[in-house]
């Protein structure tokens, strides 16, 4: 029997507050008056009081409007339909598509059990030189990509979905422009990758309670998924939009601010979200990849600050490139001495090479001779930029592997390398 109340005591902005009893945290309800229905979600509890944020806004909503409590949380229907669909943030449909009601699963469950996860062991190949080879993405990782507005992060993210090689790819947009949204959508359906993947999207027009469902909605739905066995990928952006999201809530709720006026608890927040990432010992996985915009480029900003803290690894944007130096895959080590046996030589030897290319450009820049040596470093560091950081660039890890030893030897004598002879006597490529 679902409880109905009348009767508003406050409205602020999106939140509306009611007196009402035997009602649960984050549960639903319908708010009809005469602007029509609307749902709302539970954000807080004091005495007898209940706050509820409400998806189309407050605004038109009177006094008198009737509450409805539906005795459950946010649910999402789950099916193999969902496969080629595309979703706004509280789950319906925004392709003009039928409507899926059939199963319905609870969103922003607890995270999975850790005696039920495995030590990932796995690497997922995405054909992007600057991740396979150097700061591989292994399968249940949950990694942000540090970025700044302006840099093509949702066209890495497009590019991650394209070529990745899981089974089922599910993107979570929060906050994107209509631009965006279109873009992912129309590069999947002309690749063909649509068929395997499910979009949740929220545009900046939307309302914002939808921003804040997102991750959960996209996380429910990747867990069915891989427990039928398949190897999802969860592709989020972005994740300051979802915190900024919080804060608006938060003000409104007239909550105590933390650290630039985001909520106290935005790190469990966020925690909560990334720690779905998960390989099942019995079952298959799920790797999220989110997107996190740096205010101003300041990596000490709450979000990607706290965000550090939770994730194993970042990869830096920078320029349109992932930056070799600051990006880091903590997991790597786990899955780079199963690829090929010259991987971690490799890897470590161009980024130790490159180091000394930048050093060479900053005596350069002041004016200093060029020894041979220094002429070698850059040819060398122009290559590596050309051919393995650009993000246009798309091959195989094992030809990735080959172009790094050809750029070695196109600029540099073996023993100049300093990799040991029993690698460079097989790898070396014959001149």
């Amino acid at each position: 029997m679902h409880k109905v109340y009348h009767g508003i005591e406050r409205i602020a902005g999106n939140v509306i507050t009611v007196q009402a009893t035997g009602v649960g945290y984050r549960e639903l309800a319908q708010v009809s008056s005469r602007q029509g229905t609307s749902l709302a979600q539970v954000i807080r509890l004091e005495g007898g009081r209940v706050d509820l944020q409400v998806f189309a806004g407050g605004r038109g909503i009177a006094t008198d409007a009737e509450i409805r409590f539906l005795g459950h949380t946010m649910q999402v229907p789950f099916s193999q339909s969902l496969l080629g669909r595309v979703f706004n943030g509280s789950g319906q449909a925004r392709d003009n598509g039928p409507r899926i009601s059939e199963n319905l699963i609870d969103i922003g469950g607890p995270s999975v059990n850790p005696a039920k996860r495995i030590i990932p062991r796995h690497m997922v190949r995405t054909g992007i030189p600057m991740i396979d080879v150097f700061n591989t993405l292994v399968e249940s990782q949950k990694l942000p990509i540090f970025s700044v507005a302006g840099e093509p992060y949702n066209p890495l993210l497009a590019r991650i979905a394209l070529q990745a090689e899981v089974d089922v790819i599910i993107l979570g947009g929060m906050g994107l422009k209509h631009d965006d949204y279109l873009f992912f959508r129309d590069l999947l359906e002309e690749n063909g990758a649509l068929s395997r993947s499910v979009l949740f999207i929220h545009t900046a027009s939307d309302p914002v309670v939808e921003c804040l469902l997102v991750p959960d909605i996209a996380l429910a739905v990747a867990e069915r998924f891989a427990l039928q066995n398949q190897r999802v990928l969860v592709l989020l952006t972005d994740m300051t939009n979802f915190a900024d999201a919080m804060k608006e809530v938060a003000i409104t709720m007239e909550q105590i601010p933390s650290n630039r006026g985001y909520p106290g608890d935005l790190y469990s927040q966020l925690a909560a979200r990334y720690e779905k990432a998960v390989d099942f010992d019995t079952a298959g996985s799920i790797t999220i990849l989110a997107v996190t915009t740096m205010p101003g480029d300041d990596v000490t900003h709450p979000v990607p600050d706290n965000t550090g803290y939770i994730t194993e690894g970042q990869f830096y944007l920078r320029n349109g490139r992932i930056e070799p130096f600051g990006s880091l895959s903590r997991l790597k080590q786990l899955v780079n001495d199963k690829t090929r046996e010259d991987h971690r030589t490799i890897m470590n030897t161009m980024i130790q090479l490159y180091a000394s290319y930048m050093e060479t450009l900053e005596k350069q820049s002041m004016g200093f001779r060029m020894s041979p040596w220094d002429s070698k470093l850059l040819k060398y560091g122009q290559r590596f930029e050309n051919e393995l950081m650009d993000l246009k660039v798309n091959i195989p890890l094992e030809q990735a592997l080959d172009l790094c030893w050809q750029i070695l030897a196109d600029s540099f004598d073996p023993a100049e390398t300093g990799i040991a002879s029993k690698l460079t006597d097989r790898f070396w490529p014959a001149r």
